[in-house]
């Protein structure tokens, strides 16, 4: 399997180890569009259907892992209930066809213990934030540090916000009035991008589970836009389309980040707007890559493109 970039993530559906078509929808193409596929053994499956679903998770990765992987399917990872979970996943299953596992309830203090897990592997790192410590702004910053000088850091594809476990510790469920920004969880994604976003770490944005009212889906991924989400989990097939519809790049944007990457100018005015390639570069360079992965949109009453000098009569 290639180097993977987390901005090729976009939509992680996230399906039950308990079904039986996973296969289909990797190798097949059954979920059109589905980029990142997270085949989960913790929340979407009940206690008593644990066995169960081990079981059904066997000849799902032995039939990945004769197949190889291709471009053109999702990349797959799975989600163990636990640490004890995932010793035994890479010690009994063939994980070959697996590009990594979600790191459940991660914290530092488990940080050693993923090691000893993964120690040696090809497989990628998807920690989820989603435990009492993630309120806590010093206990994150010393967190980010850590993952910053660990032998593990360029294993770690993104950390996944989970939402729904954070309301759940404060006894919380998401309005359906509201997006999730505009509870407690968005002063703690904020917290997390100044954090994780500000040592070079990638972070995927909490499911919305309102799967019948698009229009808050979509003011949501506004605001996961507006805060540097590389993705979303997805709990449904609909909600694909619209998250990758979101994360392609606006003309605007797209313009702007061009000018900045080949501009030897200090400062110029663009679209309406001043650009500083000296502090823009990594906001420019963000757009492209996203580019690369979800196309540009298409134009919609763009402003002109001229590009002039700040303080210029041009």
């Amino acid at each position: 399997m290639n180097t993977l970039s987390p901005n090729s993530l976009g939509a992680t559906l996230y399906m039950p180890a308990t079904r039986h078509d996973i296969v289909d929808v990797v190798l097949n193409n059954k979920i059109p569009g589905l980029r990142s596929l997270v085949i989960c053994l913790e929340d979407a499956v009940s206690e008593i259907d644990v066995p169960l679903a081990l079981r059904n998770l066997h000849p799902i990765t032995d039939r990945l892992a004769s197949a190889g992987y291709h471009s053109a399917q999702p990349v797959v990872f799975i989600r163990p209930r636990d640490a004890d979970m995932g010793d035994y996943l890479t010690q009994h299953y063939n994980l070959k066809g697996i590009a990594g596992l979600v790191l459940p309830k991660f914290t530092h203090a488990s940080l050693a213990r993923w090691e000893r897990i993964l120690s040696g592997s090809h497989l990628y790192w998807m920690p989820t934030l989603e435990t009492e410590e993630v309120f806590d702004v010093v206990q994150m910053r010393e967190l980010a540090l850590a993952l910053s000088e660990h032998a593990c850091r360029d294993r770690i594809l993104a950390l996944r916000i989970g939402g729904n476990d954070l309301m759940n510790i404060l006894a919380l469920r998401r309005s359906r009035d509201s997006t999730l920004y505009d509870g407690p969880m968005g002063y703690v994604i904020k917290m997390l991008v100044s954090v994780f976003g500000a040592r070079n770490f990638s972070l995927t944005a909490p499911v919305c589970e309102l799967i019948d009212n698009p229009s808050m889906l979509e003011k949501e991924l506004r605001q996961d836009i507006e805060h540097g989400m590389v993705g979303k989990t997805a709990i449904h097939p609909c909600q694909i389309a619209p998250i990758h519809q979101a994360l392609m790049v606006s003309q605007t944007d797209h313009q702007d980040a061009l000018r900045i990457m080949n501009s030897n100018q200090a400062v110029f005015k663009h679209n309406g707007a001043m650009c500083e390639p000296a502090t823009h570069k990594r906001w420019a360079n963000s757009i492209m890559l996203r580019s690369q992965f979800f196309g540009v949109s298409p134009s919609v009453g763009q402003v002109s493109g001229k590009t002039l000098l700040l303080g210029s009569n041009q």
